[in-house]
């Protein structure tokens, strides 16, 4: 049975970390959305996307799940309380949350870190242990509902473990 996975966007996301699990969800038999404030934004590296939902309307009772990619657009996200919001109510329900990257960041705004072990992007390490996060430096963590990731190169086992997550739920 295809999950419905709510891929948060902002301006400067990082191209491949939105792109690769947009697409293997969709390969998997899941639906993707693009959820951002603009129908149109372009990627740190200048790929554009097109989002079919508005992040500021979204809600947790809509996904099966929420995935946030990194580059600079978690730092625009987490500046307004939509994205957090969902993240939280996701995490509230027990649907899936994943990270990679500063995707962090909105998830330490959300704060659902207290106790949780993860990865990320070793750069924001202080600020996830200071959100309440064990913080370690593996390709992929999987804490209950909350998987992690640290950089583009890890989105080979970031995807498994998503989709093995997604799998795994009646």
């Amino acid at each position: 049975m295809g999950r419905r996975i709510c891929i948060l966007c902002d301006q400067d996301f990082q191209d491949l970390e939105v792109l690769y699990p947009y697409y293997r969800l969709l390969e998997a038999g899941h639906e993707a959305v693009l959820a951002g404030p603009r129908e149109e934004l372009t990627g740190k590296y200048g790929y554009p996307i097109r989002c079919t939902a508005d992040i500021r309307e979204a809600s947790a009772e809509d996904f099966d799940g929420v995935l946030v990619p990194g580059g600079w657009a978690p730092d625009f996200m987490r500046r307004e309380p939509y994205a957090a919001k969902l993240v939280a109510e996701t995490d509230r329900q027990g649907k899936l949350v994943a990270v990679i990257c500063h995707g962090g960041w909105v998830l330490a705004s959300a704060r659902i870190l207290q106790g949780r072990k993860m990865t990320g992007f070793y750069a924001i390490r202080d600020d996830l242990e200071n959100a309440g996060a064990a913080w370690v430096d593996e390709s992929v963590v999987t804490d209950g509902n909350l998987i992690s990731s640290r950089h583009p190169d890890d989105l080979p086992a970031f995807m498994k473990a998503i989709l093995y997550w997604l799998e795994d739920r009646p």
